[in-house]
């Protein structure tokens, strides 16, 4: 099966794309070439995606089973793939985001039936419009549209709410032991997945027909609460953390750039029922335990002095929290 990926470099994409190779697929990766990722077996095309006539170029002469984009975040990105690959793909699988569901949600387990609303998030918004021009496209022309809503999805990075994303800031807090905010009373829950585990899942929908026209999410069965999820980062770097309780909506105040992704995520309990996956590909199942998931993070960032980036606008950011809470 030949596959493509538009994207293919970003901190899912690259581990699925391993994956991918190693399971045989006949993987190409279409992106700028900024991000060198060692993927032996594959191929590697470069071209912006935002330059369709690039595009066509590079595409020349090849077909392609399934198509896969991971960078499309707006209508006009799925506008532009609808001309790029209509009548060209068996199937063309949109990257969602499970922060689309309803906020706030009516009930803590969701189900990919659950409502598609987030007046909180320009983000999630974008991608349901995206959705939604998929879905139509897929009943009216019948375009072959599948759509994967990831939830929080981690290695390298730490699965956090607020620490800093890609950096080493907040292990750096932990081992220091300043203290680390923690959303709400830290009570709410939350699923984390491990970057394999989503992969393992996400190859069984690749040329697997009976997926077109359906949404899924694949995430873990494991529930934490948000307190769990940095104990358990500390236990793992030897340290206790010293946690302070915030209200997300303090929070959002004082750091307006973090309201989107803690009001139209993070803040509400979110569990996610797995059923459907589970039936469209059988045996699917993550396996990965978040004790476990979390050593293998912290040891790439032993394992490469460069990653260990504390990135000092966090520290800033997380002072001025904390400070203004405190007064």
């Amino acid at each position: 099966m030949r596959v493509l990926f538009i994207g293919g470099t970003g901190f899912i994409s690259t581990a699925v794309s391993r994956q991918a190779v190693l399971k045989g697929m006949d993987l190409y990766l279409l992106n700028r070439g900024v991000r060198q990722v060692d993927l032996p077996g594959g191929h590697h095309l470069t071209a912006d995606i935002h330059q369709p006539d690039k595009v066509r170029s590079a595409l020349q002469g090849l077909e392609f089973d399934v198509v896969v984009d991971w960078i499309a975040y707006t209508p006009e990105d799925i506008e532009r793939d609808l001309a790029l690959f209509r009548g060209r793909v068996k199937q063309f699988i949109f990257i969602s985001s499970a922060s689309a569901y309803q906020k706030p949600p009516a009930h803590y387990l969701i189900t990919e039936s659950t409502p598609l609303y987030n007046p909180y998030w320009e983000y999630s918004r974008n991608k349901i419009a995206c959705e939604e021009l998929l879905i139509r496209a897929y009943r009216e022309e019948g375009f072959p549209a599948t759509i994967v809503r990831p939830s929080l999805t981690y290695d390298p990075n730490f699965p956090i709410a607020i620490g800093g994303w890609g950096c080493y800031t907040l292990a750096d807090r932990l081992k220091k032991g300043r203290p680390i905010i923690v959303h709400g009373d830290g009570s709410s829950l939350w699923v984390v997945t491990h970057a394999e585990d989503f992969g393992r899942g996400f190859l069984g929908l690749l040329g697997n027909w009976q997926a077109l026209g359906h949404a899924f999410h694949i995430t873990s069965d494991e529930v934490m609460t948000w307190d769990q999820i940095y104990q358990t980062i500390a236990e793992a770097l030897g340290v206790e953390a010293n946690i302070v309780h915030i209200p997300s909506d303090f929070i959002a105040q004082a750091a307006p750039q973090l309201s989107g992704t803690l009001l139209g995520d993070k803040t509400w309990s979110a569990v996610f029922d797995n059923s459907k996956i589970k039936t469209f590909v059988p045996g699917y199942q993550a396996v990965i335990p978040f004790r476990d998931g979390i050593r293998r993070t912290l040891d790439g960032f032993d394992a490469d002095e460069k990653r260990r980036r504390v990135d000092e606008a966090v520290n800033e950011e997380m002072d001025l929290i904390l400070k203004a809470y405190s007064r």
